[in-house]
């Protein structure tokens, strides 16, 4: 698994991460940046600091499995889907089940906790599926046990 681990790692059971000693990383979609702070390649689970600028958009994607959020500060608003307007405020917490599609926004900033068991996919435009790094979404994690729950 992959983390930003500090010096109190102890025995490969428990592992410190650091997020204050982090950069903020650049992702694909404007005003958006994250932290990550777990992620395991091999089945998808990934657990991460999201910081989104006012106005941010994540655009049209679907949540392969269970995906959480913790808002830190702001707020994180379904801006399409079938809850369309409902908001998840600073102190709140929101959670959605797998397949569920939508796009979300934040219209004043956010900093939000966000885990995910598997990457969400992303709808592009020409009609491509890719994950949150832009590669396709099968070839990237159609491995993993919750896609393959799904085909089954």
């Amino acid at each position: 698994m992959d983390a930003a681990t500090g010096p109190q790692t102890a025995d490969q059971h428990s592992h410190l991460v650091q997020p204050q000693a982090m950069d903020w990383q650049r992702t694909r979609f404007p005003g958006c940046e994250a932290k990550t702070l777990l992620f395991d390649r091999s089945t998808g689970l990934m657990t991460a600091l999201m910081r989104f600028a006012p106005g941010a958009v994540l655009p049209d994607h679907e949540h392969v499995g269970i995906e959480q959020s913790y808002v830190i500060e702001g707020a994180l608003v379904d801006k399409e889907g079938p809850a369309k307007g409902i908001a998840c405020k600073a102190g709140e917490f929101i959670w959605r089940e797998a397949g569920s599609r939508h796009a979300a926004w934040c219209p004043e900033g956010a900093l939000i906790l966000a885990i995910f068991q598997v990457p969400n996919k992303f709808f592009e435009a020409d009609g491509r599926v890719v994950d949150a790094s832009g590669q396709d979404w099968d070839e990237a994690w159609g491995h993993t046990a919750a896609q393959r729950a799904r085909r089954a």
